[in-house]
């Protein structure tokens, strides 16, 4: 165990002797409780303009939520970010997060006292929820979704397309014109390209909601398997090989 986190348990350990690390959380943890519950229908949550998933698209949209109802949502993104820099550059704070070892009301602890000079009762309370939960370790892709809620609520429609090798502007301007087909009205594109030779070649595009998969790799991939199928299905006929085998 290094000395940075020796030093945070030592934190940890006389909070929670003098009961600090004890007390309730407020409403906005209560929420983050409650969601994917009733507490969405009986409008409790604010409702983002897109739906994530998962454990961290339920983290995320409560934070969403909390922030809108206090107007605080440029602040819970800039501190967002922050946070995401840090669990980026920093390998000690990283691994005190992702610490499997360590005790839930510690790492509670730590977090709150760390963390509450530089970040909102907001985002503090986030970061006590998750740990009490036992989620922490899931911080980094609550604080992706949360951007990708926040995209949205800008009318960004993030879009990423891997291709086998770099487009040349030509074919670059021709995408993104295309892509703009997918836009509504006051929806701007937030486009990331990536380079991935396993592709062979085509792309994968992925925007708002919906992925596409035209690469050479996935097209190879699908005319095998129905190769493969279709071979099977010869032997079958043949009386070559019995159908248990493929049952």
């Amino acid at each position: 165990m290094t000395v940075f986190l020796e030093l945070l348990l030592g934190v940890a350990g006389l909070l929670i002797e003098r009961g600090k690390a004890r007390g309730s959380l407020n409403k906005e943890l209560a929420k983050v409780r409650q969601f994917g519950t009733s507490a969405v229908q009986n409008g409790k949550l604010v409702t983002p303009p897109i739906q994530v998933f998962g454990i961290e698209g339920r983290y995320a949209t409560a934070l969403y939520s909390a922030a809108s109802k206090e107007k605080k949502l440029d602040v819970v993104e800039k501190e967002s970010k922050s946070l995401q820099e840090l669990l980026r550059s920093d390998k000690k704070f990283r691994e005190f997060v992702t610490n499997p070892s360590l005790q839930r009301v510690q790492k509670k602890a730590v977090l709150e006292t760390v963390m509450k000079p530089k970040y909102s009762p907001l985002m503090i309370n986030l970061l006590a929820a998750m740990a009490d939960n036992g989620r922490i370790a899931k911080i980094g892709g609550v604080l992706t979704a949360f951007g990708r809620i926040m995209s949205a609520h800008r009318g960004e429609v993030i879009c990423n397309v891997t291709t086998a090798k770099p487009l040349d502007t030509s074919s670059l301007g021709e995408l993104k014109k295309a892509l703009q087909g997918f836009l509504k009205k006051g929806e701007t594109l937030h486009l990331t390209m990536e380079v991935d030779p396993s592709l062979i070649g085509g792309m994968q595009v992925s925007i708002g909601d919906r992925y596409i998969d035209m690469s050479m790799a996935s097209k190879i991939k699908n005319y095998t398997n129905l190769l493969s199928k279709q071979y099977k299905c010869d032997f079958y006929l043949l009386g070559t090989i019995g159908c248990r085998t493929y049952v």
